[in-house]
């Protein structure tokens, strides 16, 4: 039997997060007879995703994390790790930010290279321009372009990258049948939290600047003052953790808001949220918005997250940060909560199903590696 294409996909950690969730709705999916998926991952620390990627056939290696002063020993690990494994074909990098390192490295050593972009670049001019330094000479290495829209494309590789023919948007598929809508697991799930005749506000989304908790808990300050039963649960962890608690308890809405932490439940936490909100900062796509948009949740979100979010359920409002937070409040009661249905049809008809993604994923792959035998 044919051995498979091994990809290697470069990462931080396998984490519950964005980036590694699609990388792992690809994983479970893709016809692991012809390819096999092995991580290279910026940490030491086990990952959320780690016994899966080893029960499915996949191996996990591991390099420091880059942190500039480290340049020449990071460098010596790449290619002390090329020598040694040659059966990486394809480089898969969704790290950014030492993309021109290790993918230069992995073009010296005659892998095909791929560089990933999954969000845009903060807003804070600082960091911008730290990152932009690091990683700007990726589009002048690398041998093919994905993002997750045209923004985080644009952001990440330039417009002269995303014009050209060596880029393709990978849509952030979802595993659309998770997401099917049910008023039993809706109600079962509000009876575990406790939050039976609540009105519940959904929030998914790590506890980061990008995705701008304190303006949403001054959002829901608002709501919660003209609506008695409102609760906002929060999915998800971070750095900001304690600074958000805080606020929570500035604002004396302790009560009112339930912090759930890492969670596996995702679908059905969504079935039983009455209204999702997503006041990002700034987005590279915001799968999370796809997936809430599956159940049939309304969802009030940014107007800096893409328009490629939009599934065309007739379920999104999209509002302007420079709103107060009473306007937003104001939207979110005006908000009717109409029968909820799955969205599944829909979300297959805008390509956000992991089974076309998956398709055209594989064929991917398996013609970069017909052409590098032909050559």
């Amino acid at each position: 039997m044919e051995e498979p294409i091994r990809i290697l996909h470069v990462i931080g950690k396998m984490d519950r997060a964005g980036a590694e969730t699609m990388i792992m709705n690809l994983y479970r999916t893709i016809n692991r007879s012809k390819i096999q998926f092995d991580f290279m991952v910026h940490s030491s620390e086990k990952g959320d995703y780690d016994d899966e990627i080893l029960a499915l056939g996949g191996k996990i290696y591991h390099v420091p994390y880059f942190n500039v002063a480290n340049y020449f020993d990071y460098t010596k690990k790449w290619k002390e790790f090329f020598k040694s494994h040659s059966e990486h074909k394809i480089v898969h990098g969704h790290i950014g930010s030492s993309a021109a390192i290790y993918l230069k490295i992995a073009k010296k050593f005659g892998k095909y290279t791929i560089a990933h972009s999954h969000a845009l670049n903060s807003t804070i001019f600082s960091e911008r321009i730290k990152y932009g330094i690091v990683s700007y000479p990726t589009r002048h290495i690398v041998d093919y372009f994905l993002a997750c829209s045209l923004l985080a494309g644009q952001d990440r590789f330039g417009e002269k990258v995303v014009k050209g023919n060596r880029f393709s948007v990978l849509k952030n598929a979802i595993q659309s049948d998770n997401f099917s809508y049910s008023d039993e697991v809706k109600e079962k799930k509000l009876q575990e939290l406790g939050l039976k005749d609540k009105f519940v506000i959904g929030h998914i989304g790590r506890l980061a600047l990008a995705k701008n908790h304190t303006f949403l808990l001054d959002v829901f300050k608002e709501v919660a003052y003209k609506k008695n039963n409102a609760v906002l649960v929060l999915v998800g962890i971070g750095p900001l953790e304690d600074k958000i608690k805080q606020k929570v308890k500035d604002l004396k809405i302790e009560d009112k808001v339930i912090f759930l932490g890492l969670r596996k439940d995702i679908p059905e936490l969504l079935q039983a949220m009455d209204i999702f909100v997503f006041p990002s900062l700034y987005e590279g796509l915001g799968v999370v918005v796809v997936e809430a948009q599956a159940t049939g949740i309304n969802c009030i979100i940014s107007d800096t997250v893409p328009d490629e979010v939009d599934i065309h359920a007739d379920l999104l409002q999209s509002l302007p940060l420079t709103k107060p937070a009473s306007y937003w409040a104001k939207k979110i009661l005006e908000t009717r909560i109409n029968n909820r249905y799955s969205r599944q049809s829909e979300v297959i008809e805008s390509g956000y199903d992991i089974k076309a993604t998956v398709n055209w994923l594989q064929d991917f792959y398996l013609e970069q590696e017909i052409d590098r035998i032909r050559n």
